[in-house]
């Protein structure tokens, strides 16, 4: 029996002690924070989309062999006024909210001023991510929420918009060793222009423990959008040691239509639409000199939302993404579409992971038409078709694969292994699986009657090789009689080391964050 992905899930504040099977390794010490989706339904009114369900956030506390579970509702001003209203009166992507009918016209007027120039959601059900020492919940509007990581608990309400002209950001910060956090955003018709900004949050110094990261954000490149009202959507970006790469993919949102959604009577989601007659523009920015390279790169229509990562290798940069032929794994989402069949394959489009390879120096000598990729191990290609203008195409190298995580050890560097959930069939993951790059073979995990979320490998410290670690993976049970629970994976063999039941109803989620002991 498939999870019920619209029933409300109830939060579980009160830590509680998991029942474990197997032995869990003596290094593995932190807290597994995982972020989605939650409460779908206030009063009368419903959600239309799954990812526009109010955050419940969860964390599995490893500490000494024991594993200790609990969850809470982010509270933030989404939240706090939908339960006050007890019903839903805060628009998300795939919801537009209207004021009870009983209301009063200045109320009404409100509302739809509030909706002509949006006011976005802080229901930040995606992710978390890690600025300075601080932890948010995030989704990917301007604002984000701070959360303290061993309760739950949550606390300030963060604006961009006060550090830096961002309407958006992306939910997948990248981080360096130093504890810089690097991030994307794009920024809307501010003074006249539309562009994509790459942005720094330094890690915090120890004199300045107190002020938020963000007061110190440095803007590194700013990158001028294709089309000041229509700017590409993108959900993830990569890193290398020396570049960023950023796909300006054909998948829109219309800004003006967005400005009278509410008048027209439909949701933000339907704003954004896909231009499959349209390229794909792939940048390449110099981290040291915040510039793109002179070279343009280009590649057919896809959409992206996951990056896996990003290496430079003998004068390349590879990248790996995972990417979609139309907006349809969006679509699958619908509340109505997973209430009906959710394993359904009916008009699913299956992510499929592809590698690009694209050089960084081009030679004047070389003729049109030649491939320009010198890389053995793929057959990724760059075919010149005029000085400075490459046409790029990727490797495939599996089909059905999403939710990809690496040892975040070896992010910008060359990966061998990834983890992520098998959707071959349809967009609700029912197997994970640990994908060789090299010999292109894929071990599974899974059991009847289950739903796991998405993997994440956590490296044993001082590991020797880049799967020597484990794999944590929380895990829905609808077997009768049995408890939903997370189960520990070896990073190298895939099999389950241990388990731990947890006396509670777990939910499907999104995205998870590690912070290990000590941090």
């Amino acid at each position: 029996m498939a999870p019920n992905y619209g029933k409300n899930r109830e939060e579980r504040p009160e830590p509680c002690k998991a029942e474990v099977k197997g032995n869990l390794p003596s290094w593995l010490q932190g807290i597994l924070m995982r972020n989605g989706p939650g409460i779908f339904s206030v009063g009368d009114t419903t959600y239309n989309h799954w990812f526009d369900g109010m955050a419940t956030m969860h964390s599995f506390t490893f500490k000494d062999g024991e594993v200790i579970y609990m969850s809470r509702h982010l509270r933030g001003d989404t939240y706090k006024a939908n339960m006050a209203a007890q019903r839903i009166v805060v628009s998300e992507m795939g919801t537009m909210a209207y004021p009870d009918p009983s209301k009063n016209f200045i109320y009404k007027a409100i509302t739809f001023l509030n909706h002509t120039i949006p006011d976005f959601t802080d229901n930040g059900a995606s992710n978390f991510i890690k600025y300075g020492n601080d932890y948010y919940a995030t989704s990917e509007t301007n604002y984000i929420r701070k959360i303290d990581p061993v309760t739950l608990e949550t606390q300030d309400k963060v604006d961009y918009l006060k550090y830096i002209a961002v309407n958006m950001a992306t939910s997948h910060p990248h981080y360096d060793k130093e504890g810089n956090a690097f991030n994307m955003g794009t920024s809307i018709a501010d003074k006249g222009k539309t562009k994509y900004m790459l942005f720094k949050v330094p890690a915090v110094s120890k004199k300045d423990t107190k002020a938020p990261a963000l007061k110190n954000v440095e803007v590194i490149c700013s990158v001028p959008c294709r089309s000041l009202l229509n700017p590409s959507y993108y959900h993830s970006f990569g890193m290398t040691d020396n570049y960023f790469v950023f796909i300006e993919q054909p998948l829109k949102l219309d800004i003006l239509k967005m400005a009278t959604a509410y008048m027209r009577g439909v949701n933000w989601a339907s704003c954004l639409k896909y231009f499959p007659e349209e390229n794909t523009l792939i940048h390449l920015i110099d981290r040291r000199t915040g510039k793109e390279v002179e070279t343009k790169y280009y590649t057919e229509a896809m959409i992206v939302y996951h990056h896996v990562n990003a290496f430079e290798d003998d004068g390349h940069v590879v990248f790996d993404v995972i990417a979609c032929n139309d907006n349809s794994l969006y679509e699958m989402f619908y509340l109505s579409k997973l209430k009906d069949n959710p394993e359904s394959c009916e008009g699913y489009s299956k992510p499929i992971y592809r590698r690009f390879a694209i050089p960084l120096q081009t030679d004047k000598g070389s003729k049109v038409g030649e491939n320009l990729v010198k890389l053995k191990y793929t057959t990724a290609s760059a075919m010149k078709e005029k000085e400075s203008k490459l046409i790029c195409q990727a490797e495939v190298l599996r089909e059905g694969f999403d939710l990809p995580r690496i040892n975040y050890d070896v992010n910008g560097k060359k990966h061998r292994f990834v983890y992520g959930s098998c959707v071959e069939t349809s967009a609700v993951a029912k197997e994970v699986g640990k994908f060789d790059t090299e010999t292109k073979k894929m071990v599974k995990w899974s059991e009847d009657n289950c739903w796991p979320s998405e993997p994440v490998f956590i490296p044993r410290p001082n590991g020797e090789t880049e799967d020597d670690g484990v794999v944590l993976i929380s895990v829905l049970n609808s077997n009768p009689g049995q408890s939903c629970f997370i189960v520990v994976l070896d990073g190298k063999t895939f099999t389950e080391v241990a388990r731990a039941y947890v006396d509670t109803e777990l939910h499907m989620d999104m995205h998870g964050f590690f912070i290990p002991q000590g941090n």
